[in-house]
C-alpha cells in the first residue's frame, strides 16, 4: 500500500490494482479482510484549529456550537461573559465588540452566525458537504432579541 501526496488537499492511494483518489483534506485508509474484501474508512486529518468566542446561552453562539457538532470539529469554546480576559482578547483580535467571533486557522470571523461559519468552512474546503442536520438553529438571535408577539386588538 502506497500513498502519494499530490498537494495539500489531494491524495492518491494505490493498493494492489486499486487506485483511489481522495481530496478535501482526508486520508483514505484501506485494509483487506480475508478473501479480498476491501473495507474502507475515512479518517479526518488536519482538522482546522478553531477558537470560538461565545456567550453561554446566546442563540447565535448556540448556532456556532451546532455547526461544530454537525461536522464533529474540535474547538476551544471561550466564554466571553464569565471571563473578561476572553472578551478582551476577542475585542483585540476582531477589532469590534459583537459576538460570536470565530477564529479558524488564525483567520478571524467577527460577529458571525453558525450558518456563516458553515459557509466559510465549506468554501475553504475545511469540511465536506453532509446531509446531517444541525441540532440547533444556526441563524437565530439570543432569546431576549427575538421579536415579541403582541396580541392583536381590533376596534369596532
Amino acid at each position: 500500500m502506497r500513498a502519494l501526496w499530490r498537494s495539500k488537499f489531494r491524495a492518491s492511494l494505490e493498493v494492489g490494482c486499486w487506485n483511489l483518489e481522495l481530496s478535501d483534506n482526508r486520508l483514505l485508509v484501506a485494509s483487506f479482510a480475508a478473501y479480498g474484501i476491501m473495507l474502507v474508512s475515512f479518517l479526518i486529518m488536519n482538522k482546522p484549529k478553531i477558537i470560538a468566542y461565545l456567550k453561554p446561552t446566546c442563540g447565535w453562539s448556540q448556532g456556532v456550537r451546532a455547526i461544530m457538532r454537525k461536522y464533529d470539529l474540535p474547538y476551544e469554546d471561550r466564554d466571553i461573559i464569565n471571563d473578561p480576559i476572553q472578551r478582551q482578547e476577542m475585542i483585540e483580535k476582531s477589532g469590534q465588540m459583537l459576538s460570536p467571533c470565530v477564529e479558524v486557522n488564525g483567520e478571524m470571523l467577527p460577529d458571525i452566525s453558525g450558518e456563516e461559519v458553515e459557509a466559510f468552512l465549506l468554501s475553504k474546503g475545511l469540511v465536506g458537504q453532509t446531509d446531517r442536520a444541525a441540532d440547533a438553529p444556526t441563524n437565530q438571535p439570543c432569546a431576549h432579541e427575538m421579536p415579541q408577539s403582541a396580541p392583536l386588538q381590533f376596534r369596532r
